[in-house]
């Protein structure tokens, strides 16, 4: 007899011996999370990302226990929630919280060198190490993955893409596409794991291009029927460039661009718009550590959705502790496919601000919004802004006073932080930045731009410090503020070995 209950489904489907395995060769045993997915769809006559609330949150309750379980078997594991006092059963989402935050240094110690976070040894193989493709630190990050349980992510991440992300603007009898320009190498994440969810999009056909060139772009979308392409964001912004030759009908077939994490500049939408006119521009959302985080679903909302089933997500304060609807916090991803290579509640470095769950009838999921990089930071003296916001803040201020809008003529943007200096330049990739210079020094005037800055940055503090500083106060810091055009490509803008502009470099 299968329960109604939520919680005694959870049970059922889970049972006490699979909750709590006694060895590791009971954990080579278990049955993938995936399958108690299929169970309880099969139950609930529902694809899990329609099952309700209450059911989808018992299971993964549940599935958070068993891993709790599985990775006490592991003794840098056990080590490790002992000294927090979290190593017993979280029997709550509240209890879970107490488990301590993973960073990537925690993700090096435990899965590279001995790698010895793995809770059933790399000896019994059947693994694939990816390589981080980010490079802000410099450092090289390993991730480790059950093959098994890596393609059931790709399963689960491309059964819901195609579903509720590309369905609504893939129609129509003819073949459907789905190409991606990450194939950098395959050790890098996002050749091997992006493609891999590519592939498994029911009902498309999937290119792995690699970086394309205008010819080769023209040959792919000369194939008949509508497409989509995924890369990183300024793989996506150059494809309104490559377009150029390319005829009305191949142009119009191009129905939507993913760009990776981060962030499409306005004016680079707006190329890409009027290059491809039927293009809708969506954000794929992922991390070496976990493929698929969240997807836009459409334009109009840029609020991330969470694919059920496949991580558990969470935007906590800094004590780790979910922060309210509507707040901003820190990413925290637990992969819930993962029971031979298990890492608990690890930090990605991003901002995102907590939405309200999508619910109703169909898709009933998660929903966060991306706020920035952890790092995207500008420290004056002892007070914190927010990079994006006094972005967004001096953007304003400049329009106001100036007409100029940064998000029109700008195609890249950058803050370098001159902390030793006390000089704070943000730089604007534009057209041209010697006719814009000209314009914003005579409308501005000798201290314009300082003005500008001190006026606008108080409204970039988060709403807990919102008292901490004002324009005077800011003056005092010492502090000179610059904005400097300069022309596209041109070397002020640093950029990562991936072609990435972060949005701050702090200088010391």
């Amino acid at each position: 007899m299968v329960p109604s209950d939520a919680n005694e489904l959870a049970k059922w489907l889970i049972p006490d011996w699979e909750w709590r395995p006694d060895s590791v060769d009971a954990v080579t045993r278990l049955p993938s999370f995936a399958s108690k997915m299929r169970e309880a769809e099969r139950v609930c006559k529902a694809p899990f990302s329609e099952v309700a609330h209450d059911i989808q949150d018992a299971l993964v309750l549940r599935r958070l226990q068993q891993m709790v379980h599985t990775v006490l078997l592991n003794p840098l594991w056990r080590d490790r929630l002992a000294s927090s006092a979290a190593d017993r059963t979280p029997d709550s989402f509240e209890a879970w919280q107490a488990i301590p935050l993973s960073d990537k240094e925690v993700q090096r110690e435990f899965f590279m060198d001995d790698r010895a976070g793995m809770v059933v040894p790399l000896t019994r193989g059947e693994f694939e190490i990816v390589a981080s493709g980010g490079t802000s630190s410099g450092r090289p990050l390993e991730t480790v993955y059950s093959l098994a349980e890596l393609r059931d992510t790709y399963e689960v991440a491309g059964r819901f893409m195609g579903s509720y992300q590309l369905d609504a603007y893939l129609r129509g009898d003819d073949p459907k596409w789905l190409y991606t320009t990450l194939a950098d190498y395959q050790m890098w994440s996002s050749g091997t794991m992006v493609g891999g969810v590519l592939q498994s999009v029911p009902g498309v056909n999937y290119i792995g291009a690699g970086p394309v060139t205008a010819p080769v772009l023209e040959h792919m979308f000369s194939y008949r029927g509508p497409k989509a392409l995924m890369g990183i964001s300024a793989g996506i912004a150059i494809l309104s460039e490559l377009g150029a030759g390319m005829s009305r009908a191949a142009k119009e077939s191009f129905r939507v661009a993913l760009y990776g994490s981060g962030v499409l500049p306005h004016r680079k939408r707006a190329e890409l718009k009027a290059m491809y006119p039927n293009l809708s521009i969506l954000s794929y959302f992922a991390a070496t550590q976990a493929e698929t985080i969240g997807l836009q679903l459409r334009e109009e909302v840029p609020w991330l959705a969470a694919v059920p089933g496949l991580h558990f997500i969470e935007i906590v304060d800094e004590r780790g502790r979910w922060v309210p609807e509507g707040q901003e916090g820190e990413l925290v991803v637990t992969r819930l496919h993962a029971h031979e290579a298990p890492l608990l509640r690890l930090k990605l470095g991003d901002r995102m601000i907590r939405r309200p769950r999508l619910d109703g009838p169909g898709l009933k999921t998660q929903q966060f919004e991306f706020a920035g990089r952890t790092g995207d930071i500008l420290h004056i003296n002892d007070s914190q802004y927010s990079a994006v916001r006094a972005y967004e803040a001096v953007r304003d201020e400049l329009r106001s006073v100036t007409a100029v809008n940064l998000d029109e003529v700008a195609h890249e943007t950058q803050f370098v932080n001159h902390r030793e200096g006390k000089t704070i330049t943000l730089f604007a990739a534009v057209d041209e930045a010697h006719a814009l210079t000209y314009r914003v020094d005579t409308a501005l005037g000798p201290y314009g731009v300082q003005h500008l800055f001190v006026n606008a940055l108080p409204r970039s503090l988060s709403l807990f410090n919102a008292g901490e500083a004002n324009p005077a106060s800011i003056e005092k810091t010492g502090y000179q503020f610059r904005l400097v055009f300069v022309p596209r490509s041109s070397p002020d803008i640093e950029r990562t070995d991936v072609g990435k502009v972060p949005l701050v470099r702090d200088r010391g």
